[in-house]
């Protein structure tokens, strides 16, 4: 029987793009495609992701690519340009599942450095009962030990828990620990695979006052 429902945060709960600063930074979405792709890459991301210090990955990306010092550096001194707001329609789910008797975690591959600054923003992220982010356990989904430590921190039980996330790589990773795995794409889908696949029920009464469909 599913007991625990456990969200990623970005693309899942949070809309968190680079593009959304580099297209203002250069202001030719192509030229910020291939600056993504080729110098800050997500690939280089996520080392800090993993708990490596900004200024030191800053430093290190600068000493490789001299001649994009300054839009490296904007990587971090204007990175709240980088979120966009809360994934249309999650608040409103994660508090049905809530409501429907679920209990409600994060996992997330996330610097805690930016990830602290913003995590006050979002009402999706206040509702969950405890969470897990990769820059403060320096390792990182698709790897068993961060979902490990997830199980063991709140005491649940692998065979109990949906882990929701955009990556599938991390979705088969929740799989190779025990848990069910879900790709999202967005709320609804969700609510209909989470319905159709695992039998999960959301609690049907529409929130009154709380003036947020998000």
């Amino acid at each position: 029987m599913i007991k625990h429902i456990v969200f990623d945060f970005g693309g899942v709960l949070i809309d968190w793009n680079p593009l959304y600063l580099y297209n203002n930074y250069f202001g030719n979405e192509e030229q910020a495609s291939w600056f993504i792709e080729n110098i800050c890459t997500m690939e280089w991301n996520v080392q800090m992701d993993a708990g490596k210090p900004f200024a030191q990955g800053i430093a290190e990306l600068t000493d490789k690519h001299p001649e994009w010092a300054d839009a490296i550096a904007a990587y971090r001194s204007r990175w709240g340009e980088m979120i966009g707001g809360p994934i249309p329609g999650m608040l409103r789910q994660v508090r049905r599942l809530k409501q429907a008797g679920y209990h409600v975690w994060g996992l997330s591959n996330w610097n805690w450095d930016t990830f602290s600054t913003i995590k006050d923003d979002f009402p999706a992220v206040a509702e969950l009962e405890g969470i897990v982010v990769s820059g403060l356990e320096h390792v990182i989904k698709p790897q068993p030990a961060i979902y490990n430590v997830l199980l063991e921190r709140f005491r649940l039980r692998p065979e109990e828990c949906i882990f929701v996330d955009d990556n599938s790589a991390n979705v088969e990773g929740a799989y190779a620990v025990g848990m069910y795995g879900l790709q999202f794409i967005d709320a609804e889908q969700m609510e209909q695979e989470l319905k159709t696949h695992f039998h999960v029920c959301f609690d049907k009464r529409e929130e009154v006052g709380q003036g947020n469909s998000f």
